[in-house]
């Protein structure tokens, strides 16, 4: 007879995500994500085959909750609402940066399938940025400015490990935006 888990694996996400996050994939050990989940190694690899497997459902659900559709498809479309995801990242789940701009730091070591998830989430943000520029009827191509703003948040995502203040980053955002409204 099995016992009961007592645990959820969301719980188990929502407390190994910040381990990922400050510590990178390659830098995590099973350990550190035991300490940070109050789930032993065998708790942990009944529910995730590996660590790999534990990072690839941890950056999913990090994903699926980051409500970055959400923000960008609020309407009316427009500056507002990319203004609104730049200036998200910043405090996002108590972390600087995004989850997934920070792993990209570590993409050659990453399994494959982050790597697939990754890319979905840029082309998926991408796709967002350009409804919102689009509805700006802006001067330069929309898709242009959308890999201009996708560069932007990756570089401000990275800047944020230096440890900037929140009005350091909140300046860089309006700055953009400012430069971004006269396109």
């Amino acid at each position: 007879m099995t016992r009961p888990k007592n645990f959820s694996r969301e719980g188990v996400l929502d407390k190994a995500i910040p381990v990922f996050w400050k510590r990178g994939f390659a830098d995590t050990s099973l350990q550190d994500l035991e300490k940070a989940t109050s789930v032993n190694k065998s708790g942990l690899y009944t529910e995730f085959r590996d660590k790999e497997d534990l990072f690839i459902a941890s950056l999913r659900h990090y994903l699926d909750t980051l409500n970055a559709e959400e923000t960008m498809s609020t309407q009316p479309f427009g500056w507002s609402n990319v203004e609104q995801f730049l200036k998200y990242s910043y405090g996002c789940r108590g972390q600087k940066g995004c989850f997934s701009v920070n792993s990209m730091r570590e993409y050659a070591v990453l399994p494959p399938e982050a790597r697939e998830l990754m890319k979905d989430s840029l082309v998926l943000l991408k796709r967002l940025l350009l409804k919102n520029i689009q509805a700006e009827k802006s001067a330069m191509e929309a898709g242009v400015i959308a890999d201009l703003v996708l560069t932007f948040f990756s570089g401000l995502c990275v800047e944020q490990n230096l440890q900037p203040s929140k009005a350091h980053i909140t300046r860089k955002i309006e700055n953009f935006m400012q430069m971004l409204r006269k396109m």
